[in-house]
């Protein structure tokens, strides 16, 4: 049993922190903090203490070590599984303060920063100055301690990969307050365990990351992009594997159809740049000259035509490239704002069974009897599918929502994907990740988390934990 936070406990705590105003208890306490972006639990934490350092993240995991209090740590918020919230309330340690970029280092080529640097202020910033930072989730006003602790992937993931290939070393507090430094600015490093990558994707469960060194890349002077219209959504996707297979390299490959689109110019008010198909594929390349990316791209067009593509429809300046990359990054918030409430699977399976699991979800609202939507990473094959409530009672909804996720993640496993591409398991998909890997491996993973957090005290109840 986990110790609550008391009054003394809250004037110990203020104590450590020397500011009043960056401690929130009892009634002070924002309904916010009670969830995250997605998330239909709502608990909320005894304590809030909006922290500035790392030396305070250290003496508040210390405090809450000794007198055995959960900590659960936050970033902005915009997670979609519960991992941030307070299961056990406790103590929440906000990082969004701690919010300054601390060096740009151009001859090692990284950019070290706090944990509650947003993900479109770093990549504003090193782009200005000649260099790209290549994770690209959908949602940048994200963290960057928010995109390491799911190890958050996004579209460029096809061509460049996902955050942990672009974490080089982290500063973190493990539970007993102790700092580490994991890793550095070296490139390579056989040096033993690689404790950093364990702690990349892990959810705040085994220590609170409070600085990040980050591997750059000089920014490629042009991008293009392609926007394929195609009769089916079935001819897209099955397009996707050729593409692969010739070597072009593109940046993204995304997919989206018509009704997700409808949704998008909706909430966005403004009309997607074109209307002449169902289904669409789009693809995105960059590099130093257009002659470059011209050599990639006519290939790939070249494919799509013969799998039976409508047009081509080629966007070679931001005026074009915008609108489209606009209503791709609106996805998530329009179907959200198209009903009541919402829950969200985001599998991933091989590129090339993509389009098993399309047609799988198409045929599953008959059968669960709610909507489904989907748009994802056709390159990566990460799925975002999303079951929708609408007017469904709570006793409906609920029934709706275990049948369709009971059904989708058996799906993935049948098709030997994964429960979560970038997302992560938080509170809401333990259930699943444990049907979904051998009892050993969680056994394993359970070992991990006891060896970093011997009284369990960080996010309890979260990724591998019941």
């Amino acid at each position: 049993m986990f110790q609550r936070v008391t009054e003394n406990d809250h004037k110990a705590i203020a104590a450590i922190i020397g500011d009043e105003e960056r401690v929130l208890f009892a009634e002070t306490i924002h309904e916010e903090y009670s969830h995250d972006e997605l998330s239909s639990e709502h608990i909320y934490p005894d304590i809030v203490v909006r922290v500035q350092s790392s030396e305070e993240v250290s003496k508040v995991m210390a405090y809450a070590s000794e007198h055995h209090i959960a900590v659960t740590p936050r970033g902005a918020g915009t997670g979609l599984v519960g991992a941030s919230v307070a299961v056990e309330h406790g103590i929440m340690i906000d990082m969004t303060l701690m919010n300054h970029i601390l060096e740009l280092d151009e001859d090692n080529l990284t950019l070290t920063v706090e944990p509650g640097v947003l993900l479109m202020e770093i990549a504003a910033y090193v782009e200005e100055r000649g260099f790209l930072y290549p994770p690209d989730p959908g949602e940048k006003s994200a963290t960057i301690g928010g995109n390491i602790s799911t190890n958050a992937g996004g579209m460029r993931a096809v061509k460049y990969g996902v955050t942990r290939d672009y974490v080089r070393g982290l500063e973190v507090v493990l539970a007993d307050g102790t700092i580490l430094h994991l890793g550095g600015k070296v490139v390579k490093n056989s040096s033993g365990y690689d404790l950093k990558d364990m702690i990349v994707g892990s959810e705040g469960t085994l220590a609170i990351v409070t600085k990040a060194i980050l591997k750059l890349m000089p920014l490629p002077r042009k991008r293009v992009s392609l926007l394929i219209p195609f009769p089916t959504l079935a001819q897209a996707i099955g397009t996707v594997p050729r593409i692969i297979r010739s070597k072009a390299i593109p940046t993204a490959i995304e997919f989206m159809e018509r009704d997700v689109i409808l949704d998008s110019e909706q909430y966005l008010g403004r009309k997607f740049p074109d209307n002449q198909a169902d289904a669409y594929l789009l693809l995105q390349f960059d590099g130093n000259t257009m002659e470059e990316i011209a050599s990639y791209y006519d290939e790939t067009a070249q494919i799509c035509l013969e799998q039976g593509a409508i047009d081509i429809l080629i966007a070679d300046t931001e005026e074009r490239n915008e609108p489209v990359w606009k209503s791709r990054g609106a996805f998530l918030e329009a179907i959200k704002s198209s009903t009541s409430a919402m829950d969200e699977v985001d599998v991933v399976v091989p590129r090339n069974r993509v389009h098993e699991f399309v047609e799988f979800a198409h045929a599953l609202p008959k059968e669960i009897g709610a909507r489904i939507k989907l748009f994802g990473h056709a390159g990566d094959g990460n799925l975002h599918v999303y079951v929708l409530r609408d007017k469904l009672s709570d006793e409906e909804w609920q029934k709706v929502l275990d049948l369709a996720m009971e059904k989708m993640y058996a799906k993935a496993r049948a098709l030997d994907g994964q429960v979560s591409g970038e997302h992560g398991i938080g509170l809401a998909k333990r259930s699943y990740l444990k049907q979904s890997l051998p009892p050993e491996q969680i056994a394993l993973m359970q070992r991990v988390k006891k060896a970093f957090d011997p009284e369990g005290i960080l996010n309890p109840h979260k990724v591998c934990e019941d």
